[in-house]
């Protein structure tokens, strides 16, 4: 079951012109990528022990439960069903209605009780939250430390965990040319795209991690937004078990490296 979050964000004010027009446009994005976006193996585990290897390792990194858990740029619930399954006290946090609402239909179906809050990833719900996720969020935001900011204020005391890869500019040229191999042998599949388009490149390059998320990077706005005891970790146990649910040949090309970078 859903509940509908009524809380006032943390934000001052509204955002200037320029900024409320580029978060119109990423609103609208997700708002049609809501449609196909399930479609995608790549945002759901294929296995039971894909599934398993994200669950424990969230059961690892939040706090004991229940737990007040904020996850921002839920999109449709990977990790606020994880997080709500694991006994946690769940607000769901997204810009775009149209992903909230495929939320609410899942959580539903598999009775999960998760609180939903729509709004902008720098506009978090008032809190106060002991744990704030997000997953593969941080290269969509025009400011990433200010968002980081935010988050911390809705939680003084409580966790971070960012769940972000190594893609694009922030994977190198190796992780890029094996990306471009994978890409290759889905088409041949004819699987779904993750996604139905690409952002407006107007919209593209407002974002400072939009070519890519570097771990160097994540580890230093994390810092800089104020979070203590930064910590970096690979994400081995779930890439190995991704790797496995693969069929070949793409199971020998890999799976993009993931990692965690946690605080507080």
């Amino acid at each position: 079951m859903t509940q509908l979050e009524d809380t006032a964000a943390s934000g001052s004010g509204p955002p200037p012109q320029g900024a409320a027009d580029a978060r119109e446009e990423i609103r609208a994005y997700w708002d049609v990528d809501a449609t196909t976006y399930d479609l995608s193996p790549h945002h759901r585990p294929r296995s039971s022990a894909e599934q398993a290897a994200w669950a424990a390792t969230l059961a690892r990194v939040l706090p004991p439960a229940p737990a007040r858990v904020l996850d921002v740029g839920a999109g449709t619930g990977f990790l606020s069903m994880l997080a709500a399954g694991l006994g946690h006290d769940v607000t769901a946090h997204d810009l775009s209605p149209g992903m909230l609402a495929r939320l609410a239909e899942k959580a539903e179906a598999a009775g999960l009780e998760v609180t939903i809050s729509e709004g902008a990833a720098e506009e978090p719900p008032a809190g106060p939250f002991d744990a704030v996720i997000e997953r593969h969020l941080l290269w969509t935001l025009r400011d990433p430390e200010g968002t980081l900011a935010a988050w911390r204020r809705v939680a003084p005391s409580g966790r971070l965990v960012v769940f972000e890869g190594l893609w694009g500019a922030g994977g190198g040229a190796g992780e890029a040319f094996r990306s471009r191999l994978r890409q290759r042998v889905r088409r041949l599949r004819r699987e779904p795209p993750d996604h139905h388009g690409s952002y407006d490149p107007s919209v593209r390059e407002q974002l400072p991690l939009g070519t890519g998320t570097p771990p160097e990077a994540v580890v230093e706005l994390v810092e800089a937004a104020g979070w203590p005891g930064v910590r970096l970790e690979r994400l081995a146990d779930v890439e190995w078990a991704t790797r496995r649910s693969l069929p070949w040949p793409e199971r020998s090309l890999g799976v993009t490296p993931r990692f965690l970078v946690a605080a507080g």
